[in-house]
């Protein structure tokens, strides 16, 4: 999905968090998002006859009548079942087959079977009902247009369900419309009968999906284009690709495209694994820039931009094919989209469009991060407002940097396998994974265990910030020493491990490319060279996307002052005893000293020459009173002190 104003570039986002903290990993997710899954039956199939027909014209109204049969299988022993089915909504009027009877309130309708039933067993039950002529943001009529739109959970508004995207079951949808009605929906059009004015049009998904990813789109004269991809793995098998439009926009562009870009997803993610590929253009009241109903994405009027496009295209793949467990697992939707935005830039553009498209990503996210994580275990329960679900700069863009970041971490080509391997496998398509089906995924094609990545890109919100110091030493006999001082000084997060791409220019106009790994903060590396350097670039190919980072470059002696640094005591407050660490980038005297509130100089713990290096004492405050004291180093003209307090 992609929202309508963030494609114009307008922010949408709800800002105001409602009280809400960023969250650290609290509950293993794994167990957590399986364990909401988890359901008393098993929804197979919904089967829904829908009468549209007075939806077309003034006044445009949103009623309906409509009967449904749904079959499930039993996955307990039960003998009554409850269906979500907003109140406002639908009206029930009957519920037959294996029912006795019902009761609709709160939002639920609740169904006593006439006996119970155990695990295995199949169950048919047939409700017919009615749609008010109400808004809900699920069913949209107006400009001769009628469509549904149910992100995240609005299938409950047009028709009673198991609102879930953990419970995916095939779609057999019948509906009545005019005879200047075109009406697209999930799967293959099976067939469609005129009777006088009216054309009825049946669609039967095949393939499984999830409540929020069914749809139907029409509209009095809507125009369309038929073409066909051809399977790769059999070239003389064709799928039909749909374009519903109107007058006088003009799908070619992207008619033009799709075999290429179906081509590259299907080799890098797998063969594209639908019956059908449809595309439709609607009205100003659709809420999103697109949305991908699986087989029938719904764009913004006029939407067949590439960019839209490629986005939408993939989530077949990343959210149909494969879909979130939970709604604390939408990033494995939402972020993949956006990162296929800019793979698919860097196969028809160059490398060079790819980091650009995704470097403007990682700015957005540091400019209007809300400070929560790509995953919220509380989301698998409760389903947050759109405006944190889609969140723009945490769920979309920091999720596709995040990807990025990983493809650095381990490589193209274990990247690349990752993705097929993921997207291919027998245990998730057609289904759903969670956030540790993905990480096991890639501990499993890398060989090693890569929990830590995800622990601090995925489950902790925010993002590093680097405080870099260097200095560069003339050993003499052509010889220069680089120092440099590496540091995290976020306090909303944790700290963040990860390769380090450090680059250091000579004054030949060369330049070399050192990676090390930062496992530690804050952490010293130096460097020795037979050429004299000029300055140091950090992570001079912005890999690491989600980062605030300042280094102190230019710096050609070893002046007093450059690149010491004195680090806040921890644990602070403290009570017995407490961390004191400091840096030195060269050879010099170091003094460091506690002070009282009152100016006092109570210890002088160091007083001595020290080498460059990164250097730690333990303090005792047992003798001393509580309240507030100071820490200060002195080293040449540099000068700092930090605040300390001593408690009870």
């Amino acid at each position: 999905m992609r929202n309508a104003l963030m494609i114009s570039g307008i922010l949408f986002i709800m800002l105001n968090l409602c009280g809400q903290k960023a969250e650290s990993r609290v509950m293993s997710p794994s167990d957590t998002a399986h364990y909401y899954m988890k359901h008393s039956y098993d929804v197979q199939n919904y089967k829904l006859d829908i009468d549209l027909y007075s939806c077309y014209a003034t006044p445009y109204p949103k009623s309906f009548a409509a009967k449904e049969v749904i079959t499930f299988k039993v996955d307990s022993a039960l003998n009554s079942i409850r269906l979500n089915a907003v109140s406002t909504s639908l009206q029930i009027d009957s519920v037959r087959l294996s029912a006795v009877s019902f009761s609709h309130s709160n939002d639920t309708l609740t169904v006593n079977l006439n006996r119970t039933y155990l695990p295995g067993e199949l169950v048919s039950i047939r409700i017919c009902y009615r749609h008010n002529n109400v808004s809900d943001n699920a069913f949209y009529t107006g400009s001769g247009y009628a469509f549904f739109d149910f992100p995240p959970e609005g299938a409950r508004k047009c028709f009673p369900c198991w609102d879930k995207p953990s419970d995916k079951a095939t779609w057999d949808l019948t509906a009545k419309v005019p005879l200047n009605v075109r009406l697209g929906s999930n799967g293959r059009l099976a067939d469609s009968t005129v009777t006088a004015d009216t054309i009825r049009y049946h669609w039967i998904s095949r393939d499984p999906l999830s409540t929020y990813l069914m749809t139907l789109t029409s509209k009095v004269n809507f125009l369309i284009n038929i073409t066909y991809w051809h399977k790769l793995s059999n070239p003389g098998d064709s799928i039909p690709a749909r374009f519903y439009y109107k007058s006088p926009e003009n799908p070619g562009l992207i008619e033009s495209i799709l075999t290429p870009m179906t081509n590259f997803y299907s080799e890098k993610f797998g063969e594209y694994p639908f019956e059908k590929i449809g595309f439709a253009t609607l009205s100003s009241i659709f809420p999103w820039g697109g949305m991908e109903n699986q087989t029938m994405i719904n764009l913004q009027p006029n939407g067949w931009q590439e960019g839209l496009i490629s986005h939408e295209f993939s989530h077949q793949w990343f959210g149909d094919l494969i879909t979130c467990g939970t709604w604390a697992d939408v990033w494995l939707n939402e972020s993949f989209g956006t990162y296929c935005e800019s793979l698919w830039l860097e196969y028809t553009t160059g490398y060079t469009a790819y980091k650009d498209h995704l470097n403007g990503q990682g700015n957005y996210y540091i400019s209007h991060n809300p400070g929560f994580a790509l995953y919220t275990p509380d989301w698998a329960l409760h389903t947050p407002p759109s405006g944190f679900l889609y969140n723009t700069a945490v769920i979309y863009d920091k999720g596709a940097c995040v990807l990025h970041q990983l493809r650095y971490v381990i490589g193209d080509s274990l990247f690349f396998a990752v993705l097929h391997d993921y997207a291919t496998d027998t245990n998730l398509v057609f289904g759903n994974a969670v956030t540790e089906d993905f990480i096991s995924k890639v501990n499993a094609v890398c060989g090693q265990d890569y929990s830590w990545f995800f622990d601090e890109w995925i489950y902790h919100p925010n993002h590093p910030v680097y405080q870099n110091f260097y200095g560069i030493e003339d050993l003499g006999n052509s010889t220069w020493k680089v120092v440099l001082s590496i540091e995290q000084t976020q306090t909303n997060t944790s700290f963040f491990q990860m390769p380090l791409q450090i680059q250091v220019n000579f004054n030949n106009g060369t330049d070399t490319l050192i990676t090390v790994f930062n496992d530690v903060n804050p952490q010293l590396f130096d460097f020795v060279f037979h050429l004299q350097p000029t300055d140091v670039i950090f992570d001079p190919l912005r890999n690491i996307l989600l980062k605030q980072a300042e280094t102190l470059v230019g710096v050609k002696d070893a002046s007093p002052g450059k690149g010491y640094i004195l680090y806040q005591n921890d644990p602070n407050p403290f009570r017995k005893y407490t961390r004191i660490r400091y840096t030195v980038p060269v050879r010099s005297h170091v003094k460091i000293s506690v002070i009282d509130s009152f100016g006092k100089q109570l210890t002088v713990p160091v007083d001595k020459v020290l080498a460059p290096g990164r250097y730690e004492l333990q303090f005792s405050g047992e003798q001393y009173s509580p309240g507030i004291y100071y820490c200060k180093m002195e080293a040449g003209s540099f000068s700092d002190s930090k605040k300390m307090v001593i408690t009870k």
